[in-house]
């Protein structure tokens, strides 16, 4: 580039800055004239008139470009660091240093907010083998085979025999029926060294393992427990480091196999980190002016984490890159909102939520009922997208979220609609951000564009694509780079959040969630109930209980 054109590209950025602000300092002035005239029929047009010209300029400040040079930042960040920016490694310190900074820069109160969290990272691929009567190696990793539980302790078994404990074979009817190994009683008269041979059911995997370790074992198999949808391998959690043998969960086909074969032999091997380590959230609140001090927050979350096994630019750089840019762009017009504006980044997501549970479980009561909703942006750019709006109401896909999350999934419907697009809803399933909200009751939203599920034909004739395909075949895998990004997704959907974010910013949410009748209290509560259980299992390395 020429000296000539970079003075024309530096003098075009001025002028355009310039604008911007002259525009945002004319539609201030308006709004103290509208203010101003308390007695006038005309001043509640006026002023919608206003936020309707605001939302206009706002929209064409969210530039694709921008959003994505934040993740092109995140990439670098990740090339210089193993290939990834997990929670817990340097990584993902500098990408927390990179969201500070500018948002620092632009006048934001920045909070960071340490917590420890269980670290895991297998360094090598495991081993589960069937030693003898029938040598047999089992895939790891694969769902036909078996997985390595979340916070295994590490080690070579070696060759050992395995003994059986306390099954229920063939499987009862109902789940969670089986008792094995929940009690230490269970382990009465084993054999130290042995490996134990351990069914899914009515405790947790760490309460399994525990036992199996106090008794002496080696190593610990869990297998699944054989009912319908509890029959593929186990990929779950010890929900901390707190087992120092190997421990795996295979299918229900392997354990069985293994129960019935007299005097079986195995062997695993783990090669793992588990351990517990520091890592933040970076909470940026928008400084408040005088009018909106007493006004409720509305809260926009996004974990900033990547899995160990990549960089994490879809998932879930894309969230975080879209509500970085919106908040850089956000700061001029902070006089005009009624409420108030917080950011998040949360760390640790991969892990099981852990950052967003943290600062859920450390709000005081005050705080907490200050926050009148969380919008949630978790995967905005799938290569292979669908617009998917979180299903507040459950009238699609059950549970419904709290009161008052029926009206947030409206308003992104709408902000689609207005776009000439049709969303799709999503399910309140608990795999993001936004689970440690809704347990308590907090109103919630947002926005996905779908991760390893597989796009159908209806939404490839909708939205192009690939139909028999994911919607994001590079999800929790090294490929997750730049280059698994759709630009058409996260513009739309960057362009959406923002939109939404200032309608809400704009309302009067003193009344807002409505007063619910007490029978959709009741089905809410119900629902958030039958979300806890007796172990802990993953879709991906995101948390399904």
């Amino acid at each position: 580039m020429t000296d000539e054109s970079k003075g024309v590209r530096e003098r075009f950025k001025l002028f355009t800055s310039l604008t911007s602000v002259l525009l945002v300092a004319g539609l201030v002035a308006a709004l103290a004239v509208t203010d101003a005239r308390a007695d006038d029929d005309d001043d509640d047009d006026d002023r919608a008139n206003i936020e309707e010209a605001v939302r206009k300029v706002f929209d064409r400040l969210i530039k694709v470009e921008n959003v994505n040079a934040h993740l092109e930042a995140w990439q670098a960040i990740a090339d210089e660091n193993d290939d990834t920016r997990v929670s817990g490694t340097s990584g993902y310190d500098q990408s927390v240093d990179y969201v500070a900074e500018l948002t620092g820069k632009k006048g934001y109160k920045v909070t960071r907010q340490e917590f420890e969290f269980p670290f895991f990272e297998e360094l090598s691929e495991a081993v589960l083998e069937q030693v003898s009567p029938t040598p047999t190696v089992y895939p790891a990793n694969d769902a036909d085979g078996f997985f390595t539980m979340q916070y295994s302790g590490s080690g070579d078994t070696g060759a050992q025999k395995l003994e059986l404990i306390d099954p229920v074979l063939p499987p009862a009817p109902d789940p969670n029926t089986s008792t094995s190994g929940c009690e230490p009683e269970d382990f009465d008269g084993f054999t130290a060294g042995n490996i134990a041979l351990v069914q899914r059911g009515s405790c947790s995997f760490l309460l399994k393992a525990q036992n199996a370790e106090a008794a002496g074992a080696s190593g610990v198999i869990i297998f699944n427990e054989g009912q319908d949808g509890r029959t593929g391998a186990i990929n779950g959690t010890l929900q901390f480091p707190d087992v120092d043998i190997p421990v795996v969960g295979s299918t229900f086909a392997i354990g069985n196999e293994l129960a019935a074969a007299a005097g079986a032999e195995a062997r695993i091997v783990v090669d793992a980190l588990s351990e517990f380590r520091l890592t933040e959230n970076l909470i940026a609140d928008l400084p408040a002016w005088p009018h909106q001090k007493d006004n409720p927050v509305i809260l926009l979350g996004a974990h900033l984490d990547s899995v160990a096994e990549g960089p994490g630019i879809s998932d879930n750089g894309t969230g975080s890159g879209a509500l970085l840019e919106i908040a850089r762009k956000l700061r001029p017009f902070s006089f005009l909102l009624k409420n108030r504006i917080r950011f998040a980044w949360w760390g640790a997501e991969e892990s099981g939520l852990l950052g967003s549970e943290f600062y859920v479980a450390n709000l005081t009561a005050e705080a907490q009922a200050e926050i009148a909703m969380n919008l949630n942006f978790d995967m905005i750019g799938s290569p292979n997208y669908v617009p998917f709006v979180y299903d507040g109401d459950g009238s699609d896909i059950e549970p419904a979220g709290p009161p008052g999350s029926e009206i947030i999934e409206q308003v992104f419907i709408e902000a689609f609609l207005a776009r000439g697009v049709n969303s799709q809803p999503t399910q309140f399933s608990g795999r993001s951000d936004y689970g440690p909200f809704i347990a308590v009751g907090i109103p919630a939203g947002g926005l996905f564009t779908g991760a390893e599920g597989i796009k159908t034909e209806e939404q490839a004739a909708e939205y192009g694509g690939t139909a028999g395909e994911q919607y994001d075949s590079c999800y929790h895998t090294p490929c997750d780079t730049i280059d698994n990004v759709s630009l058409e997704a996260l513009e739309l959907n960057s362009k959406v959040a923002a939109d939404v974010m200032l309608q809400f910013g704009f309302a009067d949410l003193s009344d807002f969630p409505p007063a619910p009748p007490a029978a959709a209290l009741s089905a809410f509560s119900s629902s958030v109930s039958t979300t806890t259980g007796y172990d802990f299992e993953y879709l991906g390395n995101h948390l399904r209980r």
